[in-house]
């Protein structure tokens, strides 16, 4: 058996296995992790890599941070000035949303949903809405965000420089054509119909995240040090490249930061870290890189590609390009995903004679509509355990929302990016 036939067969394995949830998110990532390297798919450095992930020493460092927040009480009382001016949990869903689809088009959405997770919780403890029902919203509005910008998300920039290698580009903030409608939608989809479709969890509070306990004996100067290590956490993440520091190198400055005056205890910082999304999210990316080795993620979107023909519609071809970007974003990285069907796009775009802006605009759009599944994206998985959610409160959510994307961006596109100009 073929390494790309033994990778696919690990991939239904764990859609069946997360759809099923007969055993834990994480499990599953772990069996795949371990059998991609059993079945030799995969070496050993490479299965594991995922656990030194850039974004997975982000997830630790932001825990901590985050951790702090709740030990000090610091959170609640932002949650409280905030529930202040919000009437209702739809005026607090759509005050999120905004705020954080705005970051995210300047800043790593990934980061963005970082340092805004422990705040919603905290709004959401004094509020006493749900926190399923906030952080959901949260972080499908960083991934909206992330198409408004060419630094909004990775993807963005790979896809430039396939453009620019043919003398072409996209401006600066050109993503917004079709980001912007499509943020604008999901946040109305969410203040209306789709308010009804977010999950309400029991999560259970333990350790640097209990929500519920007194704060009146916390010293002042901690929760002003906690505050001001995640406001400085921030900007250092707003200014990554200026400093030079990446967003996981300036997270663990924060925690260190935090341990060492004293802010969280050393047995705090490693209560406040949740292993289910390690597990998961580091076992997963073995999965993530398999279809990238093997070339079984090449081989999905070569046959979708040649059911076309040789002489596809323009319109056929961009439909189907965004399509096969969204299922695949949903279980590789977007930035995997954008990497992967980049070229496929341009050389099918020329060997049309069409301006393949608009094919490549759908697939960096459709590789953003990671909203289905808990692994789509890391500020997904970062708040799994935060949460309680299961496999399938993704799929109900994030599915409506991928089928705006796709009607929005099937509206815009050929009227943005004219095939033939």
């Amino acid at each position: 058996m073929s390494s790309s036939t033994i990778t696919l067969l690990f991939l239904l394995f764990a859609v069946i296995m997360f759809v099923l949830e007969k055993i834990p998110l994480g499990v599953t990532s772990m069996i795949v992790c371990c059998g991609l390297v059993v079945t030799r798919v995969l070496d050993v450095k490479t299965a594991f890599a995922g656990f030194i992930d850039s974004n997975v020493i982000l997830f630790v460092a932001m825990f901590i941070v985050g951790g702090a927040l709740f030990e000090t009480g610091m959170a609640n009382k932002i949650g409280g000035i905030v529930t202040k001016f919000a009437s209702s949990e739809r005026t607090l869903i759509v005050a999120i949303m905004v705020i954080v689809g705005v970051m995210s088009g300047v800043l790593s959405n990934t980061g963005t949903a970082a340092v805004l997770i422990p705040v919603v919780i905290g709004i959401a403890a004094k509020s006493g809405y749900s926190r399923s029902r906030l952080l959901m919203p949260l972080v499908f509005a960083a991934a909206m965000g992330g198409n408004l910008s060419l630094i909004g998300a990775p993807g963005n920039l790979i896809a430039q420089s396939e453009l620019q290698k043919n003398g072409l580009s996209f401006g600066f903030f050109e993503y917004a054509i079709v980001g912007v409608p499509i943020l604008i939608c999901g946040i109305l989809f969410y203040a209306t119909i789709g308010h009804r479709l977010l999950p309400d969890r029991e999560p259970t509070d333990d350790g640097a995240f209990d929500t519920t306990k007194n704060f009146d004996d916390v010293p002042k100067w901690k929760q002003i040090v906690s505050l001001v290590v995640l406001v400085l956490t921030l900007l250092g993440m707003i200014f990554e490249e200026q400093i030079g520091i990446k967003l996981c190198v300036t997270g663990c400055i924060g925690a260190l930061v935090l341990i060492l005056t004293g802010v969280i205890s050393e047995k705090d910082a490693l209560k406040s870290i949740d292993l289910k999304t390690i597990f998961l999210f580091g076992g997963t990316l073995s999965l993530t890189s398999a279809l990238g080795e093997t070339g079984a993620g090449e081989m999905i979107a070569g046959k979708v590609i040649a059911m076309l023909g040789d002489n596809p519609s323009p319109y056929v071809l961009t439909f189907v390009v965004f399509v096969l970007c969204c299922l695949l974003t949903n279980f590789m990285s977007n930035t995997a995903t954008t990497a992967l069907m980049a070229p496929i796009c341009m050389s099918i775009a020329q060997g049309m004679g069409a301006d393949p802006r608009a094919v490549l605009m759908a697939c960096v759009i459709g590789g953003s509509c990671a909203y289905a599944t808990p692994i789509g994206m890391p500020a997904n998985t970062m708040v799994v355990g935060a949460g309680g959610y299961t496999f399938m409160d993704y799929v109900k959510a994030g599915f409506p929302l991928i089928i705006i994307a796709t009607v929005v961006s099937m509206i815009i596109l050929p009227i943005a990016f004219p095939f033939f100009p």
